[in-house]
Protein backbone atom coordinates (compact mmCIF):
# COMPACT_ATOMS: atom_id res chain seq x y z
CA UNK A 1 0.00 0.00 0.00
CA UNK A 2 1.33 3.78 -0.54
CA UNK A 3 0.45 5.45 3.12
CA UNK A 4 0.43 8.97 3.95
CA UNK A 5 1.04 9.39 7.68
CA UNK A 6 -0.20 12.53 9.18
CA UNK A 7 1.49 12.93 12.64
CA UNK A 8 4.95 10.91 11.63
CA UNK A 9 7.42 12.51 13.70
CA UNK A 10 5.60 11.69 16.78
CA UNK A 11 6.33 9.05 18.58
CA UNK A 12 3.67 6.60 17.72
CA UNK A 13 4.05 8.21 14.14
CA UNK A 14 8.01 7.16 14.10
CA UNK A 15 7.37 4.08 14.90
CA UNK A 16 4.89 3.53 12.91
CA UNK A 17 6.83 4.79 9.89
CA UNK A 18 9.23 2.36 10.47
CA UNK A 19 7.02 -0.62 10.73
CA UNK A 20 5.02 0.05 7.62
CA UNK A 21 8.43 0.60 5.57
CA UNK A 22 10.34 -2.82 7.31
CA UNK A 23 6.65 -4.41 5.72
CA UNK A 24 6.71 -3.64 2.38
CA UNK A 25 4.41 -0.44 2.11
CA UNK A 26 5.54 2.81 0.60
CA UNK A 27 5.11 5.80 3.33
CA UNK A 28 4.57 9.86 2.50
CA UNK A 29 5.20 11.78 5.31
CA UNK A 30 2.84 14.93 5.98
CA UNK A 31 5.54 17.68 6.87
CA UNK A 32 5.06 21.08 7.92
CA UNK A 33 8.71 22.40 6.72
CA UNK A 34 7.76 23.75 3.23
CA UNK A 35 11.58 23.47 2.35
CA UNK A 36 11.88 19.60 2.85
CA UNK A 37 13.29 18.07 -0.13
CA UNK A 38 12.98 14.09 1.51
CA UNK A 39 11.46 12.33 -1.26
CA UNK A 40 9.14 10.56 0.93
CA UNK A 41 7.61 14.35 2.58
CA UNK A 42 4.73 16.35 1.28
CA UNK A 43 4.05 19.77 2.69
CA UNK A 44 0.88 20.74 4.84
CA UNK A 45 0.05 23.05 7.01
CA UNK A 46 -3.05 22.88 9.38
CA UNK A 47 -2.76 25.87 11.12
CA UNK A 48 -2.90 27.97 7.99
CA UNK A 49 -4.72 25.41 5.98
CA UNK A 50 -2.74 24.33 3.52
CA UNK A 51 -1.63 21.33 2.05
CA UNK A 52 0.33 20.26 -1.00
CA UNK A 53 -2.13 19.46 -3.96
CA UNK A 54 -0.89 16.07 -4.87
CA UNK A 55 -0.57 14.65 -1.20
CA UNK A 56 -3.06 11.83 -2.00
CA UNK A 57 -2.20 11.51 -5.47
CA UNK A 58 -2.01 7.41 -5.88
CA UNK A 59 -2.46 7.08 -2.11
CA UNK A 60 -4.51 3.55 -1.27
CA UNK A 61 -4.59 4.89 2.85
CA UNK A 62 -4.53 7.12 5.21
CA UNK A 63 -3.31 7.43 8.65
CA UNK A 64 -4.00 10.52 10.65
CA UNK A 65 -2.08 11.12 14.25
CA UNK A 66 -1.54 14.64 13.98
CA UNK A 67 -2.46 16.79 17.19
CA UNK A 68 -0.78 18.98 19.54
CA UNK A 69 0.65 17.67 22.65
CA UNK A 70 -2.74 17.13 25.56
CA UNK A 71 -0.77 17.49 29.04
CA UNK A 72 2.18 19.40 27.87
CA UNK A 73 0.81 22.72 29.19
CA UNK A 74 -1.98 24.25 31.22
CA UNK A 75 -5.14 24.35 29.24
CA UNK A 76 -5.96 27.89 28.95
CA UNK A 77 -8.52 29.03 26.58
CA UNK A 78 -5.74 29.48 24.24
CA UNK A 79 -4.35 26.22 24.53
CA UNK A 80 -7.73 24.51 23.85
CA UNK A 81 -8.36 26.44 20.80
CA UNK A 82 -5.11 25.26 20.04
CA UNK A 83 -5.58 21.53 20.93
CA UNK A 84 -8.64 21.51 18.89
CA UNK A 85 -7.21 23.16 16.18
CA UNK A 86 -4.71 20.56 15.71
CA UNK A 87 -7.27 17.76 15.40
CA UNK A 88 -10.20 19.17 14.69
CA UNK A 89 -9.86 21.25 12.18
CA UNK A 90 -6.40 19.23 10.89
CA UNK A 91 -8.40 16.18 10.54
CA UNK A 92 -11.40 18.17 8.24
CA UNK A 93 -8.10 19.49 5.75
CA UNK A 94 -6.95 16.05 5.45
CA UNK A 95 -10.99 14.60 4.54
CA UNK A 96 -11.32 17.45 2.42
CA UNK A 97 -7.85 16.78 0.39
CA UNK A 98 -8.42 13.11 0.39
CA UNK A 99 -12.05 13.89 -0.86
CA UNK A 100 -10.58 16.26 -3.65
CA UNK A 101 -8.07 13.47 -4.62
CA UNK A 102 -9.03 12.07 -8.36
CA UNK A 103 -9.22 8.46 -6.46
CA UNK A 104 -9.79 9.09 -2.58
CA UNK A 105 -8.05 6.35 -0.68
CA UNK A 106 -9.58 3.81 0.49
CA UNK A 107 -9.10 3.91 4.01
CA UNK A 108 -8.49 6.43 6.67
CA UNK A 109 -7.37 5.46 10.07
CA UNK A 110 -8.36 8.56 12.60
CA UNK A 111 -6.40 8.08 15.71
CA UNK A 112 -8.55 9.90 18.63
CA UNK A 113 -8.55 9.04 22.21
CA UNK A 114 -10.47 6.86 25.07
CA UNK A 115 -10.54 10.12 26.89
CA UNK A 116 -13.76 10.03 24.74
CA UNK A 117 -15.55 8.35 27.47
CA UNK A 118 -14.81 10.49 29.94
CA UNK A 119 -14.75 10.08 33.65
CA UNK A 120 -17.04 6.52 34.08
CA UNK A 121 -15.56 5.16 37.41
CA UNK A 122 -15.78 1.44 37.12
CA UNK A 123 -18.22 0.88 34.38
CA UNK A 124 -17.24 -1.52 31.77
CA UNK A 125 -16.59 0.59 28.39
CA UNK A 126 -16.32 -0.81 24.62
CA UNK A 127 -16.81 0.71 21.27
CA UNK A 128 -20.64 0.84 21.59
CA UNK A 129 -20.75 2.90 24.61
CA UNK A 130 -21.71 6.38 24.27
CA UNK A 131 -19.49 9.74 25.23
CA UNK A 132 -18.87 11.08 28.43
CA UNK A 133 -18.69 14.89 29.13
CA UNK A 134 -16.00 17.41 29.62
CA UNK A 135 -13.24 18.83 27.54
CA UNK A 136 -11.63 16.01 26.65
CA UNK A 137 -14.37 14.05 25.41
CA UNK A 138 -15.80 16.72 23.70
CA UNK A 139 -12.85 17.10 21.91
CA UNK A 140 -12.55 13.53 20.89
CA UNK A 141 -16.23 13.52 19.55
CA UNK A 142 -15.79 16.68 17.52
CA UNK A 143 -12.51 14.89 16.32
CA UNK A 144 -14.39 11.71 15.50
CA UNK A 145 -16.91 13.21 13.33
CA UNK A 146 -14.54 15.28 11.69
CA UNK A 147 -13.17 12.41 10.52
CA UNK A 148 -16.44 10.08 9.62
CA UNK A 149 -16.77 12.96 7.26
CA UNK A 150 -14.53 11.47 4.72
CA UNK A 151 -16.93 8.32 4.37
CA UNK A 152 -18.80 10.53 2.02
CA UNK A 153 -16.06 9.91 -0.72
CA UNK A 154 -16.40 5.91 -0.71
CA UNK A 155 -13.85 6.11 2.04
CA UNK A 156 -13.37 3.04 4.74
CA UNK A 157 -12.82 5.03 8.41
CA UNK A 158 -11.58 3.27 11.31
CA UNK A 159 -11.55 5.55 14.40
CA UNK A 160 -8.42 4.42 16.33
CA UNK A 161 -8.69 5.44 20.06
CA UNK A 162 -6.01 5.10 21.79
CA UNK A 163 -5.09 4.72 26.00
CA UNK A 164 -1.83 5.80 27.14
CA UNK A 165 1.24 4.46 25.45
CA UNK A 166 3.38 2.59 27.12
CA UNK A 167 7.02 3.21 26.09
CA UNK A 168 10.63 4.38 27.57
CA UNK A 169 9.84 7.77 25.90
CA UNK A 170 6.37 8.18 26.52
CA UNK A 171 5.87 11.98 27.82
CA UNK A 172 3.95 10.80 30.97
CA UNK A 173 6.30 8.03 31.53
CA UNK A 174 9.37 9.96 31.27
CA UNK A 175 7.83 12.49 34.11
CA UNK A 176 6.90 9.64 36.40
CA UNK A 177 10.43 7.33 36.24
CA UNK A 178 12.49 10.47 37.90
CA UNK A 179 10.56 10.26 41.27
CA UNK A 180 10.22 6.32 41.49
CA UNK A 181 14.04 5.83 40.72
CA UNK A 182 14.35 7.73 43.94
CA UNK A 183 11.56 5.45 45.47
CA UNK A 184 9.30 8.71 45.76
CA UNK A 185 6.57 7.05 43.64
CA UNK A 186 2.99 6.48 44.30
CA UNK A 187 -0.33 6.18 43.49
CA UNK A 188 -2.47 9.49 42.39
CA UNK A 189 -4.84 10.32 44.85
CA UNK A 190 -6.75 7.08 45.81
CA UNK A 191 -5.59 4.98 42.78
CA UNK A 192 -8.95 4.05 42.37
CA UNK A 193 -9.04 5.05 38.49
CA UNK A 194 -8.59 3.18 35.55
CA UNK A 195 -5.87 3.72 33.26
CA UNK A 196 -6.16 2.15 29.61
CA UNK A 197 -2.88 1.68 28.63
CA UNK A 198 -1.37 -0.36 25.31
CA UNK A 199 2.59 -1.10 24.86
CA UNK A 200 4.03 0.86 21.64
CA UNK A 201 4.71 -2.19 19.68
CA UNK A 202 0.74 -2.95 19.79
CA UNK A 203 -0.35 0.35 19.05
CA UNK A 204 1.65 0.48 15.96
CA UNK A 205 0.93 -3.07 15.14
CA UNK A 206 -3.06 -1.85 15.59
CA UNK A 207 -2.71 0.91 13.67
CA UNK A 208 -1.36 -1.21 10.77
CA UNK A 209 -3.44 -3.94 11.29
CA UNK A 210 -6.75 -1.43 10.77
CA UNK A 211 -5.30 -0.11 7.50
CA UNK A 212 -5.21 -3.81 6.32
CA UNK A 213 -8.00 -5.11 7.59
CA UNK A 214 -12.18 -4.42 6.55
CA UNK A 215 -12.96 -2.87 10.18
CA UNK A 216 -14.94 0.58 10.20
CA UNK A 217 -15.65 2.88 13.29
CA UNK A 218 -14.54 2.82 16.17
CA UNK A 219 -11.83 0.67 17.89
CA UNK A 220 -10.28 0.80 21.60
CA UNK A 221 -6.76 0.54 21.25
CA UNK A 222 -5.63 -0.62 24.70
CA UNK A 223 -4.54 -3.85 26.34
CA UNK A 224 -7.03 -6.30 27.26
CA UNK A 225 -6.22 -6.00 30.66
CA UNK A 226 -6.64 -2.65 31.92
CA UNK A 227 -5.14 -1.96 34.99
CA UNK A 228 -6.27 0.98 37.94
CA UNK A 229 -3.40 3.63 38.59
CA UNK A 230 -3.04 1.71 41.73
CA UNK A 231 -2.04 -1.22 40.30
CA UNK A 232 0.23 0.83 37.48
CA UNK A 233 2.06 2.28 40.48
CA UNK A 234 2.77 -1.05 42.04
CA UNK A 235 3.67 -2.76 38.70
CA UNK A 236 6.04 0.21 38.01
CA UNK A 237 7.60 0.31 41.30
CA UNK A 238 8.40 -3.58 41.52
CA UNK A 239 9.71 -3.38 37.86
CA UNK A 240 12.06 -0.53 39.34
CA UNK A 241 12.91 -2.37 42.53
CA UNK A 242 11.83 0.62 44.18
CA UNK A 243 8.95 0.82 46.88
CA UNK A 244 5.78 3.17 46.28
CA UNK A 245 4.27 4.36 48.98
CA UNK A 246 4.15 7.84 48.90
CA UNK A 247 0.56 8.96 47.22
CA UNK A 248 0.47 12.20 45.48
CA UNK A 249 -2.43 14.43 46.92
CA UNK A 250 -5.03 15.60 44.46
CA UNK A 251 -4.16 18.93 45.08
CA UNK A 252 -0.53 18.66 44.09
CA UNK A 253 -0.96 18.04 40.38
CA UNK A 254 -3.95 20.03 40.11
CA UNK A 255 -1.64 23.07 41.52
CA UNK A 256 0.99 22.01 38.96
CA UNK A 257 -0.99 21.47 35.92
CA UNK A 258 -3.87 23.27 36.29
CA UNK A 259 -7.64 21.65 38.20
CA UNK A 260 -8.88 21.04 34.77
CA UNK A 261 -6.23 19.18 33.15
CA UNK A 262 -5.35 17.16 36.31
CA UNK A 263 -8.67 16.22 36.39
CA UNK A 264 -9.06 15.39 32.96
CA UNK A 265 -5.95 13.19 32.74
CA UNK A 266 -4.30 12.26 36.14
CA UNK A 267 -7.66 11.77 38.15
CA UNK A 268 -10.34 10.16 34.93
CA UNK A 269 -11.60 6.50 34.73
CA UNK A 270 -12.18 5.02 32.23
CA UNK A 271 -12.37 1.12 32.22
CA UNK A 272 -11.83 0.86 28.03
CA UNK A 273 -11.47 -2.97 26.45
CA UNK A 274 -10.47 -3.54 23.22
CA UNK A 275 -13.78 -5.51 22.02
CA UNK A 276 -13.67 -4.39 18.53
CA UNK A 277 -9.97 -5.76 17.66
CA UNK A 278 -10.06 -8.89 19.71
CA UNK A 279 -13.20 -10.18 18.34
CA UNK A 280 -11.39 -9.49 14.77
CA UNK A 281 -8.17 -11.73 15.63
CA UNK A 282 -6.13 -9.24 16.85
CA UNK A 283 -3.28 -11.12 19.02
CA UNK A 284 -1.41 -8.63 21.53
CA UNK A 285 2.03 -9.33 21.79
CA UNK A 286 2.51 -7.49 25.24
CA UNK A 287 -1.37 -8.25 27.11
CA UNK A 288 -0.44 -7.52 30.41
CA UNK A 289 1.51 -4.28 32.07
CA UNK A 290 4.31 -5.92 33.82
CA UNK A 291 5.58 -7.73 30.95
CA UNK A 292 5.21 -4.28 28.42
CA UNK A 293 7.27 -2.47 31.64
CA UNK A 294 9.84 -5.16 31.84
CA UNK A 295 10.97 -4.84 28.44
CA UNK A 296 11.38 -1.15 27.72
CA UNK A 297 12.98 -0.63 31.33
CA UNK A 298 15.07 -3.45 32.16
Amino acid sequence: MRVVVAGASGLIGTALVDHLNSSGHQVVRLVRDPGSRAEDARFWNPATGDIDDSAFDGIDGVVNLAGAGIGDRRWSERRKRELRQSRVDATKLLVEAMGAAASPPAVLVAGTAVGLYGDRGDELLDEQSGPGTGFLATLAADWEAAAAEAQNAGTRVAIARAGLVVAESAPFLTRMLPLFKLGLGGPLGNGRQWWPWIALEDQVRALAFLLESDISGPVNLCAPDPVTNREFTRVLASVLRRPAVVAVPRFGPRLLLGRELADGLLFSSTRAHPVALTDAGFEFRHPDLRGALEKILR
